[in-house]
């Protein structure tokens, strides 16, 4: 049984390769998680990300957007002292940012799950790469839904973030054809 190269490293990533990626998302809470955990890994591996999902799920009260856009100064230190997550202040402060305008997008569109997937008129692209190395970690789409995700004040949201967002939560099919989870996934 063959998988993506990136995904065999280690128990976890094969776990979150075999079950997660590339999966179509449209929970909203699921969605937050999964952009706040894309902006997190920013300048890190996915691996680390992957290993402190559990801590952020906890410190960030279960991606609940209410809670976060309301965290106080206080919750901000905490949150800069808490070791089961990365401890950079500004991308926590980046989480509660985009707590709030997660919140505003819900309010316009009626779901986040709509506004995101209007980038590919909601349906999945799948792609028919041979190799990891065709792989790209942007596209067209990526940098219009980072322009217009900064637009509304999103933060840690650049082109290649997008893109492994859009990945993340099944919006590109990004599994080598080769791969056993390219045709569960489509």
């Amino acid at each position: 049984m063959y998988r993506c190269a990136w995904a065999c490293k280690n128990p976890l990533e094969m776990k979150y390769h075999d079950e997660e990626w590339g999966v179509a998302i449209h929970d909203d809470r699921l969605l937050f998680e999964m952009l706040i955990l894309e902006s997190a890994q920013s300048g890190l591996s996915w691996n680390t990300i992957l290993q402190k999902r559990e801590g952020y799920i906890k410190a960030f009260d279960n991606f609940d957007t209410k809670k976060i856009s309301k965290y106080s100064s206080l919750k901000i230190e905490e949150l800069i002292n808490d070791t089961r997550i990365v401890r950079n202040k500004l991308k926590i402060n980046a989480t509660i940012t985009n707590a709030k305008v997660f919140l505003n997008i819900q309010k316009e569109y009626g779901s986040f799950d709509t506004y995101i997937w209007s980038f590919l008129e909601g349906e999945t692209l799948i792609n028919k790469w041979k190799t990891e190395s065709e792989v790209p970690s942007t596209s067209d789409e990526s940098i219009k839904m980072s322009k217009d995700l900064k637009k509304r004040g999103f933060k840690f949201v650049g082109p290649t973030t997008c893109y492994a967002y859009m990945q993340a939560i099944g919006m590109v099919n990004d599994h080598v054809i080769s791969c056993f989870r390219y045709k569960q996934v489509n």
